[in-house]
């Protein structure tokens, strides 16, 4: 079976060919397209599959994820990839100071469709807190400010790209799971 997943972000498309290959081919296709905003990344997520999958007329792949920081109310959320280059880590961290509460959430959803099909989703969520500074150069993204629960280390101080990132691991997974049923 092949899928086309749509992303400009290598990175990811090293973690979802690490995890579904050899069962599933992974096709990049690195198409900038319009996102819905919402506050929920699934509703996102499935929105882009079905819109892709119809206009390319194949079976489409996206992922949505996002940092949701309590203190700041779940900034930056499923706009964490345009804050993170508008503000970087440091406006993220410059926000936090002071801040006593520093536990977020990583959360990702897999959008999947089939051209002419209902899309469907799959979330993968994870917790941590923010570091009180940036820490490790592994990774991209929030990595360096995120340490997840049971941890001691930012996703940044990670080598291991199986410690890295389980909650877009835990949904990669659960797509997995679909597709060989």
């Amino acid at each position: 079976m092949k899928i086309y997943l749509v992303t400009c972000n290598k990175g990811k498309v090293k973690e979802f060919k690490q995890i579904l290959e050899p069962k599933v081919k992974v096709e990049q296709l690195p198409i900038d397209y319009p996102e819905l905003r919402s506050d929920d990344p699934e509703e996102i997520a499935r929105l882009a599959a079905k819109q892709l999958a119809d206009s390319l007329k194949k079976p489409i792949v996206v992922e949505d994820s996002g940092l949701f920081i309590k203190a700041l109310n779940g900034l930056p959320g499923t706009c964490s990839a345009y804050i993170h280059k508008r503000v970087g880590l440091k406006g993220i961290l410059t926000l936090m100071k002071g801040i006593k509460n520093r536990q977020c959430m990583y959360m990702s959803a897999v959008g999947y469709c089939e051209p002419k099909k209902q899309p469907i989703s799959f979330l993968g969520t994870e917790k941590g807190k923010i570091a009180k500074k940036a820490r490790g150069t592994g990774g991209f993204g929030h990595d360096p400010i995120f340490i997840p629960d049971n941890s001691k280390k930012t996703y940044g101080e990670m080598n291991n790209t199986e410690e890295r990132k389980r909650f877009r691991r835990k949904a990669v997974l659960k797509l997995l799971q679909h597709l060989k049923t």
